[in-house]
């Protein structure tokens, strides 16, 4: 089964355990709290996953107000994820 999801471009969280090189190798992340698009799948960490292949999809938005959600999914073709302040944050999010 192939299921179809936005990819996580780049994220520059480097202190993830997920991300290596600028890239999140978790399966999916979840993104935003209803209000706030933090990226809920950040988890700093000094050692970093091992696996390169696998990049990331959009596995749900909460964040009802960007304009690339729809039904609480991510709609758009892809996304960056990084700093915006102490939060780590979909850096493609839109407000309606």
């Amino acid at each position: 089964m192939t299921i179809d999801m936005p990819m996580v471009a780049q994220c520059n969280a480097t202190d993830c355990a997920y991300n290596l090189e600028k890239k999140c190798h978790a399966r999916a992340i979840t993104v935003g709290d209803g209000v706030h698009p933090g990226c809920d799948t950040y988890f700093m960490s000094s050692g970093h996953v091992h696996e390169k292949k696998r990049m990331a999809g959009i596995g749900a938005c909460k964040v009802s107000q960007c304009r690339n959600n729809t039904d609480l999914e991510c709609m758009a073709d892809s996304i960056n994820v990084g700093r915006s302040g102490n939060d780590i944050t979909c850096m493609t999010f839109m407000a309606r």
